[in-house]
């Protein structure tokens, strides 16, 4: 095994949406900036995403715009000016799924929120829409609910993370973790971050590293001993289902709960067929339940919901998330994205960005800290003796293994 020395700005542990955006706003601001990941870039919670960039309104299904959901008003035009490479970072070779994100009620509550979608803070963020621009799942008779259109927009989230790698090729390299190991100073900083693919090794400097690893930032923190910024896990369990209809949708449809009973964005599979991934309180409220009794459930709130659609030969899977977040009290959800340098070690920064359409936000944080301490870009070229270390490949969607 061949061992080097390398100097560095900044190491990005974790390869998922966070990491890599970073790692692209980084480098456009002439930081000497690399990325680690130990399987595949963006294979965990990221390619598990929707694909969804919201602005937060379905937030407020309860009535009213709460924190969370003003916190991240931007975030579609954010993502579209990124689209259209006028951004922070590049996504012009992402591909848009659907522009709109679509926002149902059954009749049953059309009457409750009729007039908060009508009102005017919601002005310019939601849309009714008419019976002929309704999409071809709602154009039957029997549908007899409410629909509203949202700026919310919707991206193939392996596409996003090909374009994300492809800008910064040559700075994202494998790690395994059991032939690496940080070593620390005695005031707990990281002198050095010996690093191996499993057949080349460096021995890394930097002036910062900043974990982006998820649910892994836990185990990296322990590694440095590391006990703040403390992690939580918020479980999902969302249901697929693979049919034989056409229909594309992306929509929520509203409950009782301020927060959507059913979301459901569209996938094309390989073989030619369609993948509705089922979120909101289904995936929520579910997550102790056994995957038949779970499914089972799903089943009768899409016979619920669109009892014109016949699911009787549909395939049915189960995927299990674990959403990785900044440990909040009571494990509530945590309202925007996270970045803090570690207690126990000055030159290391944890981040989490909550949601994929917040990872621009995540990323702005994380420029904020290396700010204040006074970490400029140097312009300097990627280390050479990095130069034979491998690359880590795009996850493969959920949806195309699942099913297998």
């Amino acid at each position: 095994m061949t061992s080097n020395t390398a100097t560095v700005d900044i190491a990005i542990i974790g390869g998922g949406i966070a990491g890599l955006w970073l790692l692209n706003r980084l480098c456009n601001d002439g930081y000497n900036a690399i990325l680690f990941e130990q399987g595949d870039l963006g294979g965990a919670q990221t390619i598990a995403s929707q694909g969804m960039i919201h602005g937060g309104i379905k937030y407020a299904l309860g009535g009213a715009l709460t924190g969370a959901s003003e916190a991240i008003a931007d975030m579609p035009d954010h993502w579209r000016r990124c689209l259209e490479g006028e951004g922070d970072v590049d996504l012009q070779q992402a591909k848009v799924l659907s522009e709109h994100f679509y926002m149902w009620s059954t009749q049953s509550i059309t009457s409750r929120v009729t007039s908060f979608f009508a009102s005017k803070v919601t002005r310019g963020r939601v849309d009714n829409v008419s019976k002929a621009d309704r999409p071809a799942v709602f154009q039957d008779k029997a549908f007899t609910g409410s629909l509203y259109k949202l700026v919310d927009l919707v991206l193939d989230v392996p596409s996003v993370v090909n374009a994300l790698a492809d800008n910064c090729r040559g700075r994202i390299f494998s790690i395994d973790w059991q032939r690496s190991k940080f070593t620390q100073k005695a005031d707990g900083s990281v002198d050095t971050l010996v690093a191996s693919d499993g057949e080349h090794s460096v021995t890394l400097t930097a002036n910062q590293f900043v974990f982006t690893a998820g649910e892994g930032n836990e185990q990296l923190c322990a590694m440095l001993s590391i006990k703040k910024p403390a992690m939580q896990r918020r479980p999902l369990k969302q249901v697929l289902v693979k049919h034989h209809y056409p229909h594309a949708l992306y929509a929520h449809c509203m409950g009782s709960n301020p927060s959507p009973r059913l979301t459901i964005s569209s996938h094309a599979t390989e073989d030619g067929k369609n993948v509705w991934y089922l979120g909101g309180d289904l995936a929520t409220e579910g997550t102790a339940l056994s995957d038949e009794v779970l499914i089972e459930n799903a089943k009768a709130e899409l016979k619920d919901l669109f009892p014109w659609l016949d699911f009787s030969k549909s395939e049915w899977t189960v995927l299990y998330v674990d959403r990785a977040e900044p440990k909040q009290k009571g494990l509530i959800k945590p309202d925007k994205a996270f970045a803090e340098t570690a207690k126990e070690s000055g030159n290391v920064i944890v981040s989490w960005p909550t949601k994929l359409t917040l990872a621009p936000n995540m990323s702005d944080e994380v420029c904020d800290l290396l700010k204040r301490q006074n970490i400029s870009p140097s312009h300097n070229a990627i280390p050479v003796t990095l130069g034979h270390f491998k690359t880590p490949v795009i996850g493969t969607p959920c949806w195309e293994t699942l099913f297998k």
